[in-house]
């Protein structure tokens, strides 16, 4: 099993507010749903809720949650560890928040997929953990600001030192 974290963050790290994202990058919404699509994707109960239109289509979905057990379209687990258990050996798995489930992901995670948004918001609640030390850049495509993207933002790939 190979496991990926998959986030946009913000130069502070912001990740999101009021349980949406801070930018609106459609540059990273298309990136997601290429690197994702075929795969599996495991969240948080707060992510899935999140999301506009339920489970995300052509994806295995998980979401973890130890109070509610019934998401349409998803298996359910009441732990990281447990979902991951759930996963065969060749599943690509791909970690998509929140926080937590990042921060306990971080530590076995074998790819990062990070978009770096470059840009500070004004307001944010959730922030991604400290993420540079123990990872080497192995790739990097910068982006420009424009109708469809709020900010300058590169798209950066990590593995594992």
């Amino acid at each position: 099993m190979t496991i990926n974290i998959i986030a946009a963050v913000a130069e502070n790290l912001a990740i999101g507010y009021n349980n949406r994202l801070i930018y609106r990058i459609s540059g990273d919404m298309k990136r997601f749903k290429s690197l994702t699509t075929g795969n599996t994707v495991i969240m948080g109960r707060k992510t899935f809720e999140s999301l506009p239109k339920g489970a995300l289509p052509n994806r295995r979905n998980i979401v973890l949650s130890t109070t509610k057990k019934d998401f349409p379209g998803c298996d359910t687990y009441g732990s990281l560890k447990e979902a991951l258990e759930h996963c065969g050996a060749d599943e690509n798995v791909f970690i998509m928040g929140g926080a937590s489930v990042y921060k306990e992901a971080l530590a076995f995670a074998d790819h990062l997929y990070i978009t770096e948004i470059k840009a500070t918001p004004e307001k944010a609640d959730v922030f991604f953990p400290e993420y540079k030390e123990g990872w080497k850049e192995c790739f990097r495509e910068e982006h420009q600001k424009d109708e469809k993207n709020e900010a300058d933002f590169a798209f950066v790939n990590y593995e594992r030192l």
